[in-house]
């Protein structure tokens, strides 16, 4: 097992020749990852240490630099500058192979023409690993994951998610001191994606190493991350627990990507009255609360226009407060989801139907309040929440 140190990691795919240059530029208007005369920049001052045995979740949209990350920690893409640590070996020119790491692919990499227990032992045989060993672990990782009955299979007579318990029990019978893995469950339909990571944190608690994640997915970032990690165009947003992130985003990116449906936001004012701060917005005025006035005080942050920012859940309806109107309405169960217009910005709220019968006709007008404790603050100019 082993602690992971990265320390300012930098990658810049370089701009060979011109056709490449314009074709990365191209690239840099979709993604915003930055050019510079070097090249693209894909990664840049990524900091990070983890603990052993921690799970970490990188997270992020297509194109933020997650898998180019965990490609530099593999070994499988070189590193521009910085330095890697596993344990208290530094890493950077160190083969892939000699870096005691394990990595499980989105696609499954099996070989087709090899046996579930060949793809398995595959690794293990490489090392000349003794036979008798190699067949206790491969059967020890089988059991584990439940797979044991396909041993004799090939890939093409199993299911995606087999195939992904097999890539996975590939990569724990080398008993890695770091385990990979790169958006594993992105090929699985909604069902199975919610049983593989059932699968995948009752794994982490009996082979008890350390994990580095990758997933685009929020909802396989929060269930999974001991810490989860948010990035976009090649830097690091903000690092904390999945409760820290949801609660306390850095900033309106953060607040939007976490969390689903995704946060509301109105136009506002923080104004300050008898020593307190407030937020006024479509007509109502809230107090918000004792820790969240503590914050914005020790920022000494000033009266200004802001981007209120209110999760779904957080919004009640009430006789008066901020008008909206139903555009759509969802029954989901027990809850209905409302698409609103409001001053002509769409808002999300979530109203529990408690086992009652709930009517919201389309073209209807509702009100919209909130409590000061779930009320988000963001710099207009800078889009940074004001209380960080």
């Amino acid at each position: 097992m082993a602690k992971v140190s990265i320390r300012n990691l930098k990658k810049v795919y370089p701009n060979e020749e011109k056709a490449k240059k314009q074709k990365k530029v191209s690239e840099e208007k979709k993604n915003n990852l930055q050019v510079t005369n070097e090249g693209v920049v894909a990664v840049q001052e990524f900091n990070l240490e983890i603990a052993d045995k921690e799970f970490i979740v990188l997270v992020g949209p297509s194109g933020c630099g997650k898998s180019t990350t965990l490609n530099m920690i593999a070994g499988l893409e070189d590193i521009t500058s910085g330095e890697l640590y596993i344990g208290d070996k530094l890493m950077n020119d160190v083969e892939p192979k000699d870096r005691d790491i394990a990595m499980v692919f989105q696609n499954y990499a099996l070989y087709p023409h090899m046996t579930v227990y060949d793809n398995m032992a595959f690794s293990l045989k490489l090392k000349k690993t003794p036979k008798d060993i190699i067949d206790k672990k491969v059967k020890e990782a089988a059991e584990i994951l439940d797979i044991t009955q396909y041993l004799n299979r090939k890939p093409k007579a199993l299911s995606g998610g087999q195939r992904q318990r097999v890539a996975i029990g590939r990569a724990i019978v080398r008993d890695p001191s770091v385990f990979l893995m790169d958006e594993p469950l992105s090929n699985l339909d909604a069902k199975l994606r919610n049983q593989m990571r059932a699968e995948i944190i009752k794994l982490r608690q009996r082979i008890n190493t350390t994990f580095i994640y990758v997933t685009h997915d929020q909802t396989e970032a929060m269930t999974l991350g001991d810490r989860i990690v948010i990035m976009r165009d090649g830097f690091i947003q903000q690092i904390g627990t999945p409760q820290e992130v949801f609660d306390h985003p850095n900033n309106l990116f953060v607040s939007g990507f976490i969390g689903m449906p995704q946060m509301n936001y109105f136009d506002a004012n923080l104004i300050k009255k008898d020593g307190k701060y407030f937020v006024e917005a479509g007509g109502i005025s809230v107090a918000l609360s004792e820790d969240k006035q503590e914050r914005l005080k020790n920022n000494n942050v000033a009266e200004q226009e802001v981007i209120l920012g209110v999760r779904p859940d957080h919004i009640s309806l009430c006789d008066d407060g901020i008008k909206a109107t139903v555009d759509v309405s969802e029954l989901m169960g027990a809850s209905v989801h409302l698409h609103l217009n409001s001053n002509g910005k769409d808002v999300i709220v979530i109203v529990p139907t408690n086992g009652a019968a709930a009517s919201f006709p389309m073209g209807s007008t509702v009100n919209l309040t909130f409590n000061g404790n779930v009320a988000h603050v963001f710099s207009k100019e800078t889009e940074k929440n004001l209380e960080f």
